[in-house]
């Protein structure tokens, strides 16, 4: 997913100053007018980060945050406000689960570091759950050759720290190495 943004505010002022801010990072910026047009938007494509506004017209950004983080987890939340009251910047925290909170005038410097870190979290993130996946999928197969070949995955050394393998027959050896290249498509030599 290439470092696309969503940014929301009911004042075309507010999102003008915001892409200004923003117009020499390398991402590409959405804008949305209202919580809905924006839920709307996320509907059809993956965005890295969503900035928003807390007060607009229809669904306040706090509500609109709390949707996002239910229905698309993996996308890092940003409020602006321009009325930071304790009470907005706690239910924004503890309903939408937002990153960083942002009053108005906000500063352009600090939007910039913030949005970037946000892409940076994302995609950490998004890396370490391939990472867990891959690691899962190891495990399976792992387990799957413990069963037809028991005792395969035990790991001695000897006295350098050289892996030593347990002894397989010559039948044995050829079942596994068939076995992996039918799996993996990599031909070993026998």
């Amino acid at each position: 997913m290439n470092n696309r943004i969503l940014l929301v505010d009911d004042e075309a002022n507010v999102l003008t100053s915001l892409k200004r801010a923003l117009f020499e990072e390398t991402m590409e910026i959405v804008t949305a007018t209202s919580a809905e047009e924006a839920l709307g938007i996320m509907a059809t494509q993956g965005f890295k980060v969503v900035i928003s506004d807390e007060r607009m017209a229809g669904m306040q950004g706090a509500e609109f945050l709390a949707l996002v983080r239910g229905r698309y987890p993996e996308t890092v939340r940003i409020m602006l406000t321009g009325h930071a009251t304790l009470d907005a910047a706690m239910r924004a925290v503890n309903e939408g689960e937002i990153y960083r909170f942002f009053s108005k005038p906000w500063d352009d410097n600090d939007l910039i570091f913030a949005t970037r870190s946000a892409i940076e979290k994302f995609d950490l993130e998004a890396e370490n759950r391939r990472l867990l996946a891959t690691i899962k999928t190891q495990a399976k197969e792992l387990k799957a050759l413990e069963k037809h070949y028991p005792g395969i995955s035990a790991v001695e050394r000897d006295q350098r720290g050289s892996l030593v393998l347990p002894e397989l027959t010559d039948t044995e050896m050829r079942e596994l190495f068939n076995e992996c290249e039918e799996r993996y498509g990599v031909k070993l030599s026998h």
